[in-house]
Parts: C-alpha cells; structure tokens; sequence
C-alpha cells in the first residue's frame, strides 16, 4: 500500500508500479464511482469500432416494416414527451 497526496490541482499520482501492472499508459479514461467512503477508479474500456453491416440484422423485428411518416411520429411523440417533463 501506498500514500499520496492529492496535488493544488486535484490530482493523484497513480504509482508506475500499478500502471504497468494494469498496462495503463497516458490518456487512459478511468470511471469515477463515489463509493460513499472514497472513490473506485475503474479504467474505461474503448468499444472496438464497428461498422453497420457488422450489427446490422443482430435484433431482429418480426412486424410491417415502418416508414418515415411512421418513424418521424415516433420521434414527435418522443419530443413531446420529453418536453412535457422538462416544462
């Protein structure tokens, strides 16, 4: 176990030992849970690119296919509902 200091900036110094035990280099996103009595840093995972064609079809809809007019009411009434919450 180590002790840091957090710095007049707001930052930790996470030790190099740990970074190259997780293999995190510079720029690695972390999520910062509050955990009541501290926090949990957990490194944030980069979603592998995809393409369309790679996900296409994976949900597949079993009704009449929709069209524009309906998918643009669909987004209306989303709005809508949206805006009712918001005042």
């Amino acid at each position: 176990m180590e002790i840091r200091k957090l710095s007049p900036q707001g930052e930790v110094i996470i030790p190099q030992s740990l970074r190259e035990a997780h293999q995190w280099e510079v720029g690695q996103e972390f999520i910062i849970i509050d955990m009541g009595d501290g926090i949990l840093l957990k490194p944030k995972k980069p979603f592998l690119e995809t393409k369309l064609d790679d996900v296409a079809g994976c949900l597949k809809y079993q009704g009449k296919p929709k069209t524009i007019k309906d998918m643009d009411n669909a987004i209306r009434q989303g709005i809508e509902e949206l805006c009712h919450y918001c005042g």
